[in-house]
């Protein structure tokens, strides 16, 4: 981590994005910094207010932090294996501590747990407690309550409380601190629960408890896990990511933990990912039902039977973590933003565009399951058939594309390929599956869909399909028509495509998503390279037979994760620094994908990654 010099722990900004590891209990999460801090908590969900917001602002948007008093304090920190459960390491001139940081699993509650525990020598703790309610909208009224021989403090915002219970905090200036020395053997724990302030405060924690069974919970999810034979790590820690952000009643996958962190440090692209969106969601299943689990696959497939009952025109990109609908978005003014990215942005408008490409994703996922064995319930294939209706009925309109393009919506080509994709895998479900439907006329119109994308979708004279109809624009989504299956990986078209999608894309050996000089989306400013299209690129290169260039490419990308193995959603590509929303469900699937991709490229050429390394390093 950096060194901090002097009274560290009031520095105004936010860390950088990577210095943020994520710790959650299947309903929200908290973002801990290398510095101690708790700089970002929603809770009792992930899309709920926040009640640290120190991330899009400073301190006094609300954080917790808790480490050595010790300026020149210097810290490593790891996750307990295959788990959420975040331990970092403090050395300071007069000892070491460890900090344990968890939200336990299990109890219905909305609890964080900070073991301090000494090492060694003895070690002089500061705790920093800055509530702030409702994006940093509301100080809370807080009091002293006694608990037997100890005190708490309750605070009190609206419909939102907490407890907190360790040592006694003292206010100052709306802040709570502390100062406690831990020697070689002691140990203290700090715990913050939250609830409905109507409601009486939950009893203490049992913390030795909590912190076994939620050891022990994520170690049982990560042994079903079937990973590739390449990077076995990345991909367990990936998966594990997915399930972290997948919500434990309703099934919803979140796309990101956060909001507006920007896609250029110091612009307007910044926008809420605390929504479950059908896109991101089906790439989640299909990641985590071929890797053995197929139970997630039930509970979404639930979520989604239930967030789009109803008349299939009414079907939206995205929703709330239970379904909701109205995703409303406006800005707060309280928060200047990520070290001074503003807007800040909670809802997200995108909730009311047209995108064709997430009928595409929808059937595909489903269509994966039901290769691998999950059966279809009495209404899961009733709502695909509604679906394919809707299609037919409006397969052709314009839309606002799979990046969610706020200019005017237009043709585009993957957006059409998807709407082949989702006909194709509805064909199938008849063909191979024994299901009922109108086959004949699917057949025919995924024909006519299939000729006027190779029509319109294809400039000649670049040799590569196209952004939108008619362009000559090239775009890294269009990397997924092969891995849907509309042309072969090795295919010439797909081939003249990558070239494109190189010579246009390709910045510093890693991908942007289209360019946004050419005006298509509306928005002014640039973004950096998008980590999701270069993991694509990945995956391409492995299908088509350029195994060491996947390769290549593969390690240099998953060297971008951080300490812990998160992603963002971008990289700032001469610096290797986060940009955007993390950590994002949709870079940890491509990573997924890409990696499965390369075991089975390797798998068919008899080679390994070392081998692959070693000749690279020859050449």
């Amino acid at each position: 981590m950096r060194t901090p010099s002097g009274r560290w722990f009031d520095d105004l900004m936010p860390l950088a994005i990577e210095d943020y590891a994520l710790i959650g209990d299947l309903h929200t999460g908290a973002l801990v910094g290398r510095d101690g801090s708790i700089d970002w908590l929603c809770l009792p969900r992930f899309d709920s207010p926040s009640m640290f917001a120190a991330l899009l602002g400073d301190p006094d948007n609300g954080r917790w932090l808790v480490a050595p008093v010790d300026g020149s304090a210097t810290s490593t920190r790891r996750y307990v294996d295959d788990t959420f459960v975040l331990t970092t390491r403090w050395q300071t001139e007069g000892g070491v501590v460890e900090v344990t940081d968890l939200m336990p699993l299990g109890g219905r509650r909305a609890d964080i747990v900070r073991r301090v525990r000494g090492v060694s020598g003895t070690v002089t703790m500061r705790e920093d407690l800055r509530i702030r309610f409702g994006y940093s909208t509301a100080v809370p009224w807080v009091r002293q309550v006694h608990e037997k021989a100890d005190t708490a403090l309750v605070a009190v915002a609206g419909p939102d409380a907490i407890i907190v219970r360790g040592p006694h905090l003292d206010p100052a200036d709306h802040t709570h601190t502390a100062e406690f020395d831990i020697a070689e053997g002691d140990q203290i724990d700090l715990t913050l629960t939250w609830f409905r302030s109507h409601n009486e405060p939950p009893k203490p924690l049992d913390v030795d408890h909590c912190l076994a069974h939620t050891i022990e919970w994520w170690q049982n999810w990560a042994s079903r896990c079937e990973a590739p034979g390449a990077y076995t790590d990345e991909v367990r820690r990936s998966l594990l990511i997915l399930r972290a952000l997948t919500n434990e009643d309703t099934g919803g996958i979140v796309a990101a933990a956060t909001t507006s962190l920007p896609e250029q440090f110091g612009g307007e692209r910044n926008w809420d990912y605390r929504y479950v969106w059908l896109r991101d969601a089906s790439m989640t299943l299909q990641a985590l039902i071929l890797h053995g689990f197929t139970e997630e696959a039930s509970d979404w497939r639930r979520w989604l039977l239930r967030a789009i009952a109803g008349d299939p025109a009414d079907v939206q990109i995205m929703y709330g973590l239970a379904g909701e609908r109205h995703l409303h978005e406006s800005q707060i003014k309280q928060l200047a933003g990520y070290q001074g990215a503003s807007p800040v942005r909670i809802g997200n408008a995108a909730y009311t565009q047209y995108q064709g490409d997430i009928f595409g994703e929808v059937m595909i996922a489903l269509h994966e399951a039901r290769e691998l064995g999950v059966k279809e319930s009495e209404y899961s294939w009733p709502l695909q058939r509604a679906l394919m209706q809707y299609v037919e009925d409006n397969w052709s309109r314009p839309d606002n594309g799979i990046w969610e393009i706020r200019g005017p919506a237009q043709h585009f080509t993957h957006s059409r390929v998807m709407i082949w994709a989702a006909l194709d895998r509805a064909v199938k479900g008849v063909e191979k599956h024994g299901l009922t439907g109108p086959v004949d006329r699917w057949r025919r119109l995924r024909q006519d869909v299939r000729d006027e994308i190779l029509a319109q979708g294809w400039n000649a004279d670049r040799n590569t399909f196209t952004q939108t109809y008619g362009s000559s624009e090239v775009d890294a989504s269009l990397l997924q028509l092969s891995q849907v299956g509309f042309v072969d990986a090795d295919d010439p078209k797909m081939l003249g495509t990558v070239a494109a999608i190189e010579h246009d894309l390709l910045v510093d050996g890693l991908l942007h998503r289209y360019r946004t000089e050419s005006g298509v989306d509306g928005l002014s400013g640039t973004e950096n390279p998008f980590l999701t299209c270069s993991f694509w690129l990945a995956e391409q290169y492995a299908s088509s037979g350029r195994v060491d260039d996947a390769v290549s490419l593969m390690d240099r990308l998953v060297g971008f994760s951080n300490d812990v193995g998160m992603l963002s959603e971008e990289i700032e590509s001469s610096t290797g620094r986060h940009v955007g929303n993390t950590p994002q469900a949709l870079s940890h699937l491509a990573l997924v994908r890409a990696a499965d991709a390369i075991t089975t490229a390797l798998e068919a050429q008899g080679r390994s990654l070392d081998d692959v390394r070693r000749a690279s390093a020859r050449s």
